[in-house]
């Protein structure tokens, strides 16, 4: 009757366990379009997997994030580009790239705080306190970074200068000094 009774309990419990696994897998939201369209300007939202809608069309100016797990990357009807969570409290701006969001480079991608650069993972973790004022994208594991540059206009574009720049690892961590 005993081992029954432990048979049982450990079938119940590893089936919640299967269940709570599942739900995790399948808790996300959709971005949706009104009209044919997505594109900048087009009303986005998000529904849940049921197609219940969570986030309203023309909450935000657009919906960059076509599937929204921990967070989502929006833009704000003012025009900042923000990262949000599923509570939607913004989390901080995207840094902007090529008039867009900075996208994924070698995992990681550059937010800004309070004018500082930093970086952010693909599940839109801070993993880079935003302390630099200039901040290139990270390759093969190493990004080029200054506390102290000067942004140069450039026709349309610009470029950044400094005379102390440093290589930090994925971590913050510096490597040598990059002068």
């Amino acid at each position: 009757m005993k081992s029954t009774y432990l048979f049982t309990t450990f079938i119940i419990i590893g089936m919640l366990s299967l269940g709570c696994e599942y739900t995790k897998k399948h808790d996300y939201l959709l971005r949706t379009v009104k009209g044919d369209f997505n594109e900048i300007g087009a009303e986005n939202g998000y529904v849940n997997s049921s197609g219940e809608m969570v986030i309203d069309y023309g909450k935000y100016y657009h919906c960059v994030t076509d599937t929204f797990r921990n967070f989502a990357i929006v833009y704000t009807k003012s025009g900042k580009i923000v990262g949000i969570d599923r509570g939607e409290h913004e989390l901080y701006e995207v840094f902007v790239y090529d008039n867009g969001p900075d996208p994924l480079s070698d995992g990681l991608f550059r937010i800004v705080k309070d004018g500082k650069i930093g970086y952010a993972d693909r599940n839109g973790s801070i993993v880079i306190e935003p302390i630099y004022q200039c901040a290139f994208p990270f390759k093969e594991g190493i990004a080029k970074v200054s506390k102290d540059c000067n942004q140069l206009q450039d026709g349309e574009h610009y470029q950044w200068e400094s005379k102390q720049w440093i290589f930090i690892n994925k971590k913050g961590k510096e490597i040598t000094t990059a002068n």
